[in-house]
């Protein structure tokens, strides 16, 4: 018998037991399976059977020329599994046991029809083999309200994303997903949000995507060649000529547009279609099976595709200052440099012109992105750091002989995403990384040299908070977007 004066201690413990476990049900948020069953078996021990039966059909010596561990992405297709389970096989192969961390998968939108993407408001995702956690893609949200939702009804009715789940279950013990839908959408602009979900090797990017629908056995053979050779090519026009081709397209054009920016190179493992396995061969569907490698981390700086020379830094830094001189009509020799011309000095994208008189800033403008080849935006900022700097008065000609000219040739910004103040301090990099801060139409950036003046991340931020108008600490809040670029700068020799 319990002692009567006990009762009432022990009544608030239960009580307070069911209100904890009350609450901890309420955070988690479970997105059943809803294609069990359809798709693929619905009880743990057939699903098993059924993978290892795939598994067992896969060439687990065949070598790519690419070290496993430089593996980036992977096309998986998401049909039933009598008909896909093979190609999907292949590319769940190539993954390491355990060598991610993270899995972030597009999918395309079946069911709903929307532009742009839905993320899932799921804490986690279950499917006959056990449950997996969901990672935070708040920042998303926060830092692109334009491209990505939440589509509750996406999220509880697509297959394309699901039915990938267990593959990478087999091979991934502990892992966390993000499982995004994509509908029609700027290829590149998506890109550009997704990127800092998959900036460490520890995160692999999966796209779900069928090939050819409904042809003959023969004529799908066929365009299904195509579209994989493109592919293979990473076809930069990827987004025409799209009639029949992909169950995917869309996230397939994100995929694309993130391979050639960061060099990922593509390989062809697997193609089938649902005439070689549990169809007739009157009315296809293909699959294909690719993965991309590449030996960089997304923020390696800059992209090796638009590294410059030294001798071409050397000819913008020429360039800045005989425009200068030409403006005073100042005899600076006004040689032809051959680098001028040269392809990669024709690419689009930022720079900034810094100017220094005895190590102090006398001047610095620039542009994060433009619409005009680096040889021009150079020319245009060096007049405009000289003359329309608001910081500073307009550079005297008895000035000029005194300036020292750096150039900066930058990469696109991308955002950080991040989930609270320590975690935004530790993935800043002092010395690497450009930062721009913006809330509502304040904006501001400083270049990586900045490190130099301010090494201390919380100061860096502070400053590059007052100097878009906002108050000091206002990157504590947690309600300013950041993004991040590298840069390649060239200063003279005097």
């Amino acid at each position: 018998m319990v002692a009567r004066r006990y009762l009432p201690v022990i009544a608030v413990t239960v009580l307070l037991l069911c209100i904890f476990s009350q609450q901890a049900s309420w955070c988690a948020v479970i997105r059943e399976p809803a294609w069990a069953g359809k798709f693929y078996p619905d009880t743990k021990s057939e699903l098993k059977q059924s993978l290892n039966r795939l598994f067992d059909e896969v060439d687990w010596n065949r070598k790519t020329p690419f070290s496993s561990d430089e593996l980036r992405a992977l096309i998986m297709p998401h049909a039933g599994y009598a008909y896909s389970g093979i190609t999907a096989a292949h590319a769940a192969a190539t993954i390491v046991r355990d060598g991610f961390d993270r899995v972030v998968l597009l999918g395309p939108d079946h069911r709903v029809g929307f532009s742009n993407a839905s993320l899932t408001g799921a804490s986690h995702w279950k499917t006959p083999l056990g449950v997996v956690p969901i990672g935070d893609a708040r920042q998303l949200l926060k830092s692109w309200p334009d491209l990505f939702h939440r589509i509750a009804a996406s999220d509880q009715s697509e297959h394309s994303i699901e039915v990938i789940l267990p593959f990478l279950q087999t091979r991934l013990s502990h892992f966390e997903a993000i499982p995004v839908v994509v509908g029609p959408c700027d290829a590149k602009k998506m890109a550009r949000a997704l990127e800092p979900l998959l900036r460490d090797k520890r995160t692999l990017l999966v796209v779900s995507a069928d090939l050819s629908h409904y042809l003959p056995y023969d004529e799908a053979v066929k365009r299904d060649r195509k579209t994989l050779d493109r592919i293979l090519s990473l076809d930069p026009n990827w987004h025409l000529d799209q009639e029949n081709r992909t169950c995917g397209r869309f996230p397939l054009g994100v995929l694309l547009e993130l391979a050639g920016r960061h060099h990922w190179r593509p390989v062809e493992l697997y193609y089938n279609n649902s005439g070689d396995t549990a169809g007739d061969k009157d009315a296809v569907v293909g699959y294909g099976a690719v993965a991309f490698y590449g030996d960089e981390t997304m923020r390696q700086p800059p992209e090796n595709s638009r590294a410059l020379t030294s001798e071409q830094g050397e000819a913008l830094v020429a360039l800045a200052r005989q425009t200068l001189a030409a403006h005073f009509d100042a005899a600076v020799a006004q040689t032809k440099n051959s680098h001028l011309a040269d392809q990669a000095l024709q690419a689009r994208c930022g720079t900034f012109v810094t100017l220094k008189i005895d190590n102090q800033l006398r001047g610095c403008i620039g542009s994060l992105s433009t619409a005009s080849p680096i040889v021009s935006d150079v020319r245009n900022n060096a007049l405009n750091a000289a003359f329309h700097d608001p910081r500073f008065p307009p550079l005297s000609k008895s000035e000029l002989e005194q300036v020292r000219i750096e150039v900066s040739v930058l990469t696109e910004p991308v955002p950080l995403t991040y989930k609270d103040v320590n975690d935004l301090l530790s993935r800043l990099r002092p010395g690497i990384d450009g930062v721009i801060v913006r809330k509502g139409s304040a904006s501001a950036t400083f270049l990586p040299q900045v490190w130099e003046q301010l090494p201390q991340t919380g100061s860096f931020l502070s400053h590059l908070c007052m100097k878009a108008g906002l108050a000091c600490d206002q990157w504590r809040a947690g309600d300013v977007s950041v993004e991040v670029y590298q840069v390649q700068y060239f200063e003279e020799e005097r």
